[in-house]
């Protein structure tokens, strides 16, 4: 399912508003003007700042005190450039951008993960957003309703479902081999490596690796996922007690 703009996308709003968000939840490359502090991501300072979506808001996470962090309590007005990370490398999808025009904001602050030194919250609120692909200029861009991409029903979106899938595979490995070997009682020495695959709100393909070689299953979710948190325990739920 292409996320570039065409005229088909051009005359649904609803979709155009999906692809929107789903190229925003799966960045390959993220770019940032801001009012009077350019370079905010690229600076010294900007190192370890992450940005996920959040209801529809590009949000980040970022060093106390960064010229990000700054920039957010000013209140400065700033453009974002998102190019799509969906699909695979060189696909169509690839070529998808959103640009978010807003204002930055100081949402609050947080420990990080890590290491648990504190870091500030900082969100770039939307005021116009459009769809466009790479190398195209500013008048082919596709004007998306703002309502409509910030609606929660676009939550489990394609580009959160891609990362949901990238994130379990890269760092959490040892679980879903565990997985694996207790629901088909395997030694988990014979299982040797495990990926998820096709994430969807109502199931997920599991493939895995073992000595005898390769085995895959499809799990059904009891019903659709509504929100990210139901999704992840469905999903655990069902990597423990649903594979046969």
């Amino acid at each position: 399912m292409t996320v570039v703009p065409s005229s088909t996308t051009r005359h649904d709003p609803h979709r155009s508003a999906a692809a929107a968000r789903a190229v925003l939840s799966c960045p390959a490359d993220v770019q940032m003007a801001v009012d009077g502090a350019p370079g905010v991501l690229d600076g010294p300072d900007a190192e370890g700042t992450v940005m996920l979506e959040c209801g529809g808001e590009p949000t980040f996470s970022t060093p106390l005190g960064s010229e990000l962090a700054v920039a957010a309590a000013e209140g400065r007005a700033a453009v974002l450039t998102v190019t799509s990370g969906l699909g695979r490398p060189g696909s169509a999808d690839r070529e998808a951008t959103v640009s978010i025009a807003g204002r930055l904001v100081v949402r609050g602050r947080e420990s990080c993960a890590c290491c648990g030194d504190p870091r500030d919250v900082v969100a770039l609120e939307p005021d116009r957003v459009a769809l466009g692909r790479v190398g195209a200029s500013a008048t082919e861009q596709v004007p998306v309703d703002l309502a409509r991409f910030r609606a929660s029903q676009h939550q489990l979106n394609r580009g959160y479902l891609q990362r949901s899938v990238e994130h379990a595979n890269d760092y959490h490995q040892k679980e879903l081999r565990r997985a694996v070997a207790t629901t088909t009682g395997t030694p988990l020495a014979e299982v040797l490596g495990v990926a998820l695959a096709d994430l969807r709100v109502d199931g997920v393909e599991v493939q895995w690796v073992g000595t005898h070689g390769a085995d895959r299953t499809v799990l059904r979710f009891p019903r659709a996922a509504r929100t990210p948190a139901e999704l992840g325990d469905m999903l655990r739920r069902q990597l423990h007690h649903g594979m046969c």
